[in-house]
């Protein structure tokens, strides 16, 4: 692919910050579009920890750097598309209009769009052997990860109220048992609708996590599970969207960037989608997402100039 290009030169069409699996979505329609695009990509993206991506029509199983660099490689065959492996650092309005973004490749780039396809931060609950585990025997989708499981021995470790809808999601996949680790208590009618669903309750702190997936409270107690589920607090990845001033919601999964129907922000000419434009996603919703964002784009290119 060609090199980028410097504000001395006319400037991309849209600028893509991400290259995973939304990006790579959205960059797909402005291609299709005939527009000169760039797509920048840090090489982290969110599900790189697991070993296979589940519940994607058509890619049910297979390995997600399998599928991404399978879209690169299709992506890659259009003219006018440019790819720059580098970490976007800053993003800025230009004073003669459009953006420009910096990385730590180099010269700035002007693109007349940005589009937010940087994915999120899982902040894990501070539980000694999660992290190591994230992805390969701890999740956080039931539907992406609850059939492997094959109905065996299921561990919920609490980090929110919401535990409290995974431990009555995740019984239709095995047998569950809901951790509350001091992160939540749940009433009568919750203790009600867990004992309904057939979940065991362990009060009490997790101390850690160890082997595959074994839970030790504090007081010793072991408790062997096949996987584990947990609630982890995203963040919007990267500093681009509070440096242009996009509005942030908050939910009770974390925080991400206000857009509207056509997946533009609260700040004219900046788009998001995936993981950190959604409340909660998956590969499909992120593809979809990315296809609606890419489209919202060329259309604001065509309509607004």
């Amino acid at each position: 692919m060609k090199s980028p290009n410097t504000p001395a030169e006319p400037p991309f069409d849209a600028i893509v910050v991400g290259g995973s699996f939304s990006g790579l979505s959205a960059a797909l329609q402005l291609a299709r579009a005939r527009r000169r695009l760039l797509v920048v990509d840090a090489g982290l993206p969110r599900n790189r920890f697991a070993a296979h991506s589940h519940g994607f029509l058509g890619q049910d199983g297979r390995p997600p750097a399998e599928i991404l660099a399978q879209a690169r490689e299709q992506l890659a065959r259009y003219p006018t598309v440019q790819w720059l492996q580098a970490t976007a650092t800053q993003a800025r309005v230009a004073p003669e209009g459009g953006f420009l973004l910096h990385t730590d490749a180099g010269s700035p780039l002007a693109a007349r769009r940005l589009l937010l396809a940087t994915g999120v931060l899982d902040k894990l609950p501070p539980v000694p052997g999660l992290a190591e585990r994230w992805g390969r025997s701890v999740f956080h989708c039931p539907y992406c990860h609850g059939y492997e499981l094959n109905q065996g021995r299921i561990g919920v470790v609490a980090a929110s109220p919401l535990a409290q809808h995974h431990a009555l999601l995740l019984p239709d996949w095995g047998t569950v048992t809901l951790f509350l680790n001091g992160a939540h208590q749940p009433d009568d009618e919750q203790a009600a609708a867990l004992q309904a669903r057939g979940v065991a309750v362990v009060a009490g702190a997790v101390r850690e996590v160890t082997g595959s997936a074994t839970v030790v409270m504090e007081d010793g107690r072991r408790h062997e599970m096949d996987g584990l589920f947990t609630q982890p607090v995203t963040e919007p990845a990267g500093p681009l969207a509070r440096q242009l001033g996009c509005e942030l919601e908050d939910s009770p999964m974390g925080r991400f960037v206000r857009t509207g129907p056509t997946k533009e922000t609260t700040v004219p000419g900046v788009f998001a989608c995936g993981d950190a434009a959604r409340a909660a996603g998956n590969v499909a919703l992120s593809v979809g997402d990315g296809a609606l964002a890419g489209a919202g784009v060329h259309q604001s290119l065509v309509f607004r100039g």
